[in-house]
């Protein structure tokens, strides 16, 4: 049996002093100390251990402490910087749980992170200040701020900026600012509705803290994107963006290929295909990187399972995807057919306070869901879905922003697998009811919603849209890749008369033999719609 794996433990003191499997990522903080970065803001996926590493560095730094037997052995420790370890002041915030259906909520959950780290300091500098000095009523005059319940959020403005000044007044170094998941709260805020409120405030508590504040060192600040420069980050000079596009930290977060394939060996596991197309497939800053949650659940558990996508629901991915016009809808009917699509995207705008395709596809790609292949300029890109565990993400949100249970898609390819067309239509029928209301009453709608049910198909056929075939082209394409499962080609047709247009659409796969580059028994569909009606045709056919 190796050592315990840190599953869910992102304290990095823990992992090193009690003897979790810990992989090497301490050159980070080289690249931290010569970026000499005034301000840098990480953006990545969740789960790709940015709390692990900013932890790292908190204990590096940390004057306080004595932290040479955490680093003992890593690489960091064979560099010039090695000496300055435990030699600058460091204040540390985490906010990936400041998460609440309110402002009031909200401000209480600041509150509590903000005073744990500021009873951390008055142990420190009890009694450096006069109880008459401006110092003194300034850090003590936020602590009773933070203990006030009834204190309103706007107090809370200058409490960073404050905290840096105690901090660099008592040690005469300006320490280092770390803030884990800045974006937190603001997505709540978004998700619960109370954005506006709340977003004069953030502008101004990470403004004060980061414009012109003389007794910052250096801050770090991460988190899934970057919140627009024009409202959050508008009170201070733009920090360095690093995002998933850009090789500067790009080692730092995830697992590359080697460091996979170590783990896995490790614990009696192979890095094989079916692992690879599980879980493999991001690219980060041009590398091949691996989610590390899900490589360490699978090394503990050796099931290929979807790990990722249990950790925590994406409000804002999913709210996004549900407003998203047919210009959206018709590059992901590439991507949910398994190919590249290119886009129009931007990484450094958050889709929450601009919602248009371009921020949306940049939410994708920061968010994790989508990978850039490739970059063609600062504003395109060619992306694809990564693996099958993202693909499956994908499943479950088309099926919540359908109103259906996934299920139910299930069940519904299940049935014309078998051929139980009755079946298959029934559950069809229900689909278009409860979904349709989100799309227009056009062809295309209900392609889109057929085609991104199909994603459930992926492995056991390759779906194809639009696909050239005989003599024109289908609609739909499902190639099987199993033995024992039929090929299927459904086409759509819309109008009022759908008992005539389910027919006309069977004609067409037939007179055309959309077909006839199939192997097998190929089962056609014909699909009519009108508004919440439809009808079907059906006929099994062997070239």
């Amino acid at each position: 049996m190796g050592r315990p794996l840190p599953i869910g433990i992102d304290d990095f003191e823990k992992v090193r002093s009690e003897g979790y499997y810990y992989v090497d990522k301490s050159l980070m903080i080289q690249d931290f100390i010569e970026m000499r970065d005034e301000v840098a803001l990480i953006a990545r996926p969740r789960r790709f251990g940015k709390t692990l590493n900013m932890r790292m560095l908190q204990a590096f730094f940390d004057i306080t402490k004595n932290s040479r037997p955490l680093f003992e052995g890593l690489e960091i420790m064979n560099t010039p910087y090695a000496g300055m370890i435990n030699s600058r002041p460091v204040i540390f915030l985490t906010l990936k749980d400041c998460k609440a259906t309110s402002e009031a909520d909200l401000c209480q959950l600041l509150k509590m992170e903000l005073y744990r780290e500021y009873l951390r300091y008055e142990k420190q500098v009890r009694g450096h200040w006069a109880e008459d000095s401006y110092e003194y009523r300034d850090f003590y005059g936020m602590i009773e701020t933070l203990r006030d319940p009834a204190a309103p959020l706007v107090r809370l403005t200058p409490a960073i900026r404050m905290l840096t000044e105690a901090a660099r007044d008592y040690y005469q170094i300006a320490p280092v600012l770390l803030i884990d998941e800045y974006d937190q709260p603001i997505m709540s805020s978004y998700e619960y509705g109370y954005h506006d409120q709340v977003e004069p405030f953030f502008s101004g508590f990470f403004g004060q803290a980061m414009k012109g504040n003389s007794s910052l060192g250096q801050a770090l600040i991460t988190g899934v994107q970057r919140v627009a420069k024009e409202s959050i980050f508008s009170q201070f000079n733009n920090p360095q963006v690093y995002t998933v596009t850009d090789p500067q930290y790009a080692c730092y977060f995830g697992l590359d290929e080697g460091e996979t394939a170590q783990l896995l060996q490790d614990y009696g596991l192979t890095l094989n295909d079916d692992v690879r197309r599980m879980y493999d497939g991001y690219r980060i800053g041009g590398i091949d990187m691996y989610n590390p949650w899900s490589i360490l659940n699978y090394a503990k558990r050796g099931q290929l399972e979807n790990y990722w996508v249990k950790t925590s629901a994406n409000f804002l991915v999913r709210d996004a995807m549900s407003k998203a016009d047919r210009n959206f809808w018709d590059r992901f009917d590439r991507l949910a057919a398994g190919e590249d699509a290119e886009v129009w995207l931007t990484l450094d705008t958050s889709y929450a306070e601009r919602d248009s395709n371009h921020a949306l596809w940049g939410l994708l790609v920061n968010a994790g869901y989508l990978t850039v292949v490739y970059q063609e300029s600062p504003e395109s890109a060619v992306v694809r879905i990564p693996n099958g565990e993202v693909l499956a993400e994908f499943r479950n949100l088309v099926a919540e922003i359908a109103g259906i249970e996934g299920i139910d898609l299930k069940q519904m390819f299940d049935a014309l697998m078998r051929r139980d067309f009755n079946r298959f239509f029934s559950l069809y029928q229900s689909v278009v009811i409860s979904c349709t209301s989100y799309m227009d009453a056009k062809e295309n709608a209900y392609h889109m919603l057929f085609l991104g049910m199909c994603i459930s198909l992926r492995g056991a056929y390759r779906v194809s849209s639009n696909l050239e075939a005989g003599h024109g082209r289908s609609d739909i394409t499902l190639e099987s890749l199993r033995p024992g499962y039929p090929n299927i080609i459904v086409e759509f047709k819309q109008g009022s008369d759908i008992n005539s247009l389910k027919d006309e659409a069977l004609r067409q796969i037939l007179d055309n033999r959309y077909y006839a580059s199939l192997a097998g028994e190929t089962i056609c569909v014909g699909l009519a719609h009108d508004k919440k009606r439809c009808a079907m045709s059906q006929v099994t056919v062997t070239p």
